[in-house]
């Protein structure tokens, strides 16, 4: 079973460093970070109400992002391994009561959505196969903490293989297998989604059309 604590460190060692920014939760720019939502908010339906996970949420910056296009959910949950970064968005969405962070899954709901944006990107020194097993365990304890659905991203197999030479500890997921796999666990209804310009993909798995 996979440790976390190598990875809680890493992205301990970003946010001191950078704070409350996109660099402090990993991301080399502002830009790749709101790129990769875009994708992944896809999963929800505007239309109607919704309550959402984000599951390794950082500071919290998705909430605002999704507010800023006009989407409002009644509850948001932020979950994330990282202490000081819970802390960081408790304290800065204190007195709004549609938003709450935690530490502990156990204290949240089951939610209509869910999304999980570079956290299976860092894998360090584990291997291929350890990591590739956390990423499936993790995939259903998303699709059991969601009711209508999840949205999950990784960098790519197809990426240059220079570039993946040059970081041995990231991990680059291979999309086919992925998409098959929640086919074939989760719902009829997954699109992959991989045309944005930028060395990832993202799986958009909808429950809610199942019959």
């Amino acid at each position: 079973m996979v440790q976390l604590d190598d990875v809680r460190s890493f992205f301990k060692n970003c946010f001191q460093e950078h704070g409350e920014s996109a660099e402090g939760v990993g991301w080399n720019s502002a830009y790749a970070q709101e790129v990769r939502f875009d994708q992944l908010l896809k999963i929800i339906n505007p239309g109607e109400s919704f309550t959402f996970l984000e599951f390794g949420c950082g500071y919290g910056h998705l909430i605002d992002y999704m507010r800023s296009k006009g989407l409002f959910p009644t509850h948001f949950y932020g979950y994330d391994i990282l202490e000081d970064a819970i802390q960081k968005g408790a304290q800065h969405y204190q007195n709004d009561k549609q938003v709450s962070f935690h530490s502990s899954l156990e204290e949240i709901p089951v939610t209509d959505y869910l999304s999980a944006s570079g956290v299976f990107n860092i894998k360090l020194d584990h291997s291929r196969e350890e990591w590739t097993d956390h990423i499936l365990k993790s995939l259903h304890v998303f699709d059991k903490h969601t009711s209508r659905g999840f949205s999950v991203n990784f960098l790519t197999t197809y990426s240059d293989q220079n570039r993946m030479d040059e970081r041995p500890d990231l991990y680059y997921a291979d999309p086919c297998f992925l998409f098959d796999y929640c086919k074939r666990h989760f719902s009829k209804n997954v699109a992959l989604l991989h045309d944005y310009k930028i060395y990832d993909f993202t799986l958009l798995v909808r429950k809610e059309y199942d019959q």
